[in-house]
């Protein structure tokens, strides 16, 4: 096939793929590092050292422990940025329970939908964040909580949760609160832990990570330690990463981006993970850059151009920066020069993956021209192979030729929580995984996305599924029938449109619609355009064309110069 020049290629690597648990990691690095700054959350006024962070992590693995939390168990986390995100990762790695990462934005029919699916025993909740009262709703869910005991919940809306723990001071009802837990630590032994710890094999499933689906419900994509922690080290490695490296994370925990890239990056090369703020804030990303002389910073594209748009981005000193990664959307070009030349950001890399994938699959590298480094999402990681096909016969498209793209390799999500046709759709009997996503290879193993099959929509490094936002708006009483799509926006990417057919004699109005989606659906997900109709574009088999419903929308609404954007 060599002679044809095919679309495949694999990420050939001297270092090997590391064969531990991420506890064991964790507890290496610490012993190489014990005095490196290891986590500092500026918002919370924390810093940890190695060593200090360890003690963090046991203590509140045994405090779990004590609690009864077993090997296996799903235990959900709903909070924004915080050291105690971190603390609990790596606890419960240790512990080998499975953590569910909940996205902060979620709302009633999400949080309950996470909860029941992955069918979690404990949750750790912030106790609210960006005024939604997280207490409120968990009460909403459960008020049986009101008159049990801390760890004794039964709930019928929630049947298989028994504990909740809340981050903060304050008391509630059936509630531990992370002291209370952390304090709960006494009656278990440093060997009780040891021992536990022991027992974890680095195939064993540590993390779920919802990504919405396309048949209308998120679906919780299930990854290995193995997974995780060797994308995490692989990301760092081709960033030329050691221990004297700073980074600062803004981007959100419950992402791979977050958690595998930035805290597994970092904890596999004894580096420093930086919190900024809770949620992503330009000026605390600044702010933090200047006082933590930071070597690194990660982001979508939508942050990057947040910071260098900030009114005071000059006065701030970024002489320290030297790399990090723009990742989640296509970056324009000229954003990503400003990134290398006022950021000074000389050796930023675009990386390109997804949730099933760990999540990299492509990195730009060190020294790449920057032709390449503007306008494909680099070569293949490490230990990683992908070839693009055919969508419609399976076969291996020539060099240059569009088709889908798929990955193999240690990356491979282990497949979706308790969901096997879906897994079966996503990875085929050969274990490749289907991204949906269409690219082009050229001789060099450079990849450009060029579009996606399934009619996925990035909004501001945000994966959203259309038939996530229809199949709830089709509950709104006065909807007859609703397709969504993206539409092409300057500062998020895409914006999400809803194209809405009202009951007969019905009528509304786009706010009203909007208004129904606030605190049932993450604010991201709520349609930005609503456009009343009595019909769709069809074919003549009836099948609605989407594609003819968004150049219909660019044009009313004026929408050419976000369509013109040149991307990389």
């Amino acid at each position: 096939m060599a002679s044809r020049q095919w679309s495949y290629t694999n990420g050939v690597s001297e270092k090997p793929l590391l064969g531990m648990t991420i506890g064991d990691m964790f507890d290496q690095t610490a012993a190489a590092y014990p005095d490196n700054e290891a986590l500092v959350s500026r918002h919370q006024g924390l810093r940890y050292t190695y060593h200090e962070l360890q003690a963090q992590v046991d203590q509140l693995a045994r405090g779990l422990m004590s609690l009864g939390l077993a090997k296996g168990e799903r235990i959900g986390i709903w909070a924004p940025n915080c050291a105690e995100w971190c603390i609990t990762q790596f606890a419960t790695a240790k512990l080998g329970a499975i953590l569910v990462n909940i996205n902060p934005s979620y709302r009633l029919h999400e949080l309950e939908y996470a909860l029941r699916q992955s069918r979690c025993s404990f949750l750790i909740t912030a106790p609210s964040f960006r005024g939604a009262n997280y207490l409120e709703m968990i009460a909403t869910l459960a008020p049986e909580l009101e008159r049990a005991q801390p760890g004794q919940l039964q709930s019928q809306r929630l049947p298989d949760l028994r504990a909740v723990i809340r981050l903060g001071a304050g008391p509630m009802a059936g509630v531990y609160a992370w002291d209370d837990v952390m304090a709960a630590a006494q009656w278990v032994t440093a060997t009780d832990l040891a021992e536990r710890q022991s027992q974890q094999e680095f195939d064993d499933p540590i993390n779920i990570q919802y990504t919405s689906g396309t048949t209308g419900y998120p679906k919780g994509a299930t990854l290995s330690h193995h997974n995780i922690l060797n994308n995490g080290y692989f990301v760092a490695e081709t960033m030329n990463f050691t221990d004297r490296d700073r980074l600062v994370i803004p981007v959100p925990l419950y992402h791979c981006f977050g958690m595998v890239m930035g805290n597994l990056g970092c904890i596999s090369h004894g580096a420093t993970m930086i919190y900024p703020s809770e949620a992503f804030e330009p000026v605390a990303v600044l702010e933090a850059v200047q006082a933590e002389r930071a070597t690194a910073v990660y982001g979508v594209p939508t942050m990057f151009i947040a910071e260098l748009d900030n009114p005071r981005f000059s006065k701030y000193d970024l002489s320290s920066l030297r790399t990090g990664i723009m990742a989640g959307a296509p970056c324009p070009t000229e954003v990503m020069k400003k990134v290398q030349s006022l950021m000074n950001m000389r050796e930023v890399e675009i990386a390109y993956g997804m949730t099933e994938t760990s999540p990299v699959s492509f990195q730009t590298r060190v020294g790449a021209p920057l032709e390449k480094q503007v306008s494909t999402v680099g070569q293949v990681h490490p230990h990683v192979e992908v070839k693009i096909i055919d969508p419609a016969t399976g076969q291996i498209v020539p060099l240059g030729a569009p088709g889908e793209l798929c990955t193999r390799g240690y990356s491979v999500m282990l497949g979706y929580w308790g969901n096997e046709e879906g897994t079966r759709q996503a990875i085929d009997q050969a274990r490749w995984m289907h991204t949906g996503d269409l690219a082009v290879m050229d001789e060099e193993g450079y990849v450009n996305i060029v579009g996606r099959i399934k009619d996925m929509i990035i909004r501001g490094g945000e994966n959203i599924y259309p038939r996530e936002i229809e199949e709830f708006l089709y509950t709104h009483p006065k909807i007859a029938d609703v397709q969504v799509i993206g539409v092409p926006d300057v500062k998020y990417g895409e914006e999400i449109m809803a194209w809405v057919k009202l009951r007969d004699g019905e009528m509304a109005s786009d706010q009203e619609i909007r208004d129904y989606c606030r605190g049932q659906i993450a604010h991201f997900k709520i349609p930005r355009y609503v456009k009343f109709v009595d019909t769709y574009p069809m074919t003549v088999t009836g099948k609605i064309q989407k594609f003819l419903m968004r150049q219909q929308s660019v044009e009313e609404l004026s929408l050419g110069q976000a369509a013109s954007i040149t991307t990389a």
